[in-house]
């Protein structure tokens, strides 16, 4: 038997893909125009990739890993309510410390509050309250938490409400008065508080010096010829306490009065604002 002629030319010549013309010519590499082979051949970007405008140098600089940067994305608060609470916390607890260990009178007692009542003006309430906190904190670890519970009660929280009311162009009268109060309060909680903590009532002590302050005033104008003698009797210890009282608040009004005068005079040169004081103060201060 014979084998079929198998012609192996004629099936390699075979056209396996009849639908492709072949008098077509082929287009070769060296024919296409000199383009990027980033033109010819497109490639979906990932989402890592910078989509950056090459026209826009604020995204040009941008790196790769970041996203975009958008036109309405809102900046980072700047640091600078920040710095200047901290700094006006630490003077508030630098003047506390110095009063406590080198006491130059009552000059710095009238500045106690103003760097608290500066921080507000300056800012917000929530900066004020930030800053007699870390008031409070600082004095926390230099004199202990007693004494810093002191400045804290009142004269932290004064600056916050002097602020407040500074704020809302109170006038002085308010001011003083709600001060004058809150001082008061004050002073009765530090005399309830060093009460407790060294075991003795300091209020009764306070009710019997003011005994014996106004025994001594009787005598003098007895002496004198001013009043007769025994004309007011055994003075009442209710009537004692509750001049006592009196006292503290007049005195804590009087204290905030002083305390408006040095923050006028303080602010104005500061470029803050603040209400004008009373017509009569002012003639008072101009002549």
């Amino acid at each position: 038997m014979t084998e079929p002629n198998h012609d192996p030319v004629s099936e390699q010549t075979k056209d396996d893909e009849p639908w492709i013309k072949d008098d077509e010519p082929w287009i070769s590499d060296s024919a296409l125009p000199a383009t990027h082979a980033a033109d010819r051949y497109f490639a979906r970007p990932s989402r890592a990739t910078n989509t950056a405008h090459p026209h826009d140098p604020a995204q040009a600089a941008q790196p790769a890993d970041q996203p975009p940067i958008s036109p309405n994305r809102s900046l980072p608060p700047s640091p600078l309510p920040l710095v200047e609470t901290a700094f006006l916390a630490s003077a508030a607890s630098l003047m506390w410390l110095v009063n406590v260990y080198f006491p130059p009178g009552p000059l710095l007692r009238i500045l106690f509050p103003l760097p608290i009542t500066l921080i507000y003006l300056r800012w917000n309430a929530r900066a004020a309250w930030m800053g007699t906190a870390v008031s409070g904190l600082l004095l926390t670890i230099l004199l202990g938490p007693t004494r810093s519970v002191l400045f804290v009660m009142p004269y932290g929280i004064l600056g916050v409400q002097l602020g407040y009311l500074w704020r809302r162009k109170a006038g002085w009268g308010i001011a003083i008065l709600t001060g004058g109060l809150l001082v008061a309060f004050g002073t009765f909680f530090r005399i309830w508080l060093v009460s407790i903590l060294a075991g003795e009532d300091l209020w009764g002590y306070l009710i019997a010096q003011i005994t014996q302050f106004i025994d001594w005033s009787v005598r003098l104008l007895t002496n004198w010829g001013w009043i007769g003698l025994g004309r007011f009797g055994q003075p009442n210890m209710e009537v004692i306490a509750i001049a006592a009282v009196f006292m503290t608040v007049f005195a804590s009004v009087v204290y905030l009065f002083t305390v408006h005068l040095a923050a006028w005079l303080i602010l104005e040169r500061l470029g803050i604002a603040m209400p004008e004081p009373p017509n009569w103060v002012q003639v008072l201060i101009d002549e």
